[in-house]
């Protein structure tokens, strides 16, 4: 359950870096939420170190184009990305609220610590998409 928490976060941070890369003109606006994913990310990875030998299993990478696809994320990547900011923009809040979403439904099977992870990541992901919304004068 957290590898894929971890997958689905490094898919929607891939899906940020694909909206910048399209749209640089709305850096000032994403790189905080990209910034918070990219913690999120980090934060769902770790895992506690336990007493005795190093953990025979290190941090997950980055997700590799070749995962499996999620809701949360377009296969194609950068070809996905509308040409208006203010669509990307809605195409980015319409990939927080469903990675919100389905993180939300997945609570009810979460271990304890994971569970609050996820619940903390999910209300994150809530806001972003409030925020990827709101004022659309700024992506015109």
């Amino acid at each position: 359950m957290r590898e894929s928490a971890v997958r689905d976060s490094g898919r929607l941070l891939e899906r940020y870096d694909a909206t910048l890369a399209v749209h640089p003109d709305l850096t000032e606006r994403l790189t905080p939420l990209r910034e918070a994913v990219a913690a999120h990310t980090k934060a769902l990875a770790f895992t506690t170190p336990k007493a005795g030998p190093a953990p025979s299993r290190p941090a997950p990478p980055s997700p590799s184009p070749s995962a499996s696809p999620s809701p949360s994320a377009p296969a194609a990547g950068r070809a996905e990305v509308p040409a208006k900011p203010a669509e990307a923009l809605s195409a980015l809040a319409d990939a927080e609220r469903s990675l919100s979403e389905a993180r939300t439904i997945a609570l009810a099977g979460a271990p304890g610590e994971l569970a609050r992870m996820l619940a903390s990541v999910a209300a994150c992901g809530a806001v972003h998409a409030y925020l990827l919304t709101s004022n659309p004068g700024a992506a015109s």
